[in-house]
């Protein structure tokens, strides 16, 4: 199921980012990202509707996938 980023307090939202930026273990090529710049890409991905969040009931857990 899509779960709406507006629907999500900001902090929440932060954080459902970042554990998934952190879970993933996601490779960012020759050059250091920090955490920060990683969130503000996922962040702008998610407004501009690239990728959404969605919510696993079975699995109870959200995520974050590229717009089908």
């Amino acid at each position: 199921m899509q779960i709406p980023i507006d629907m999500l307090d900001p902090d929440t939202l932060r954080s459902v980012v970042e554990n998934f930026i952190t879970r993933e273990g996601t490779d960012y090529g020759a050059h250091e990202v920090s955490l920060e710049a990683k969130i503000e890409q996922v962040m702008r991905q998610l407004r501009s509707g690239k990728a959404i969040l969605v919510f696993d009931a079975e699995a109870d857990s959200c995520n974050i996938i590229t717009k089908p």
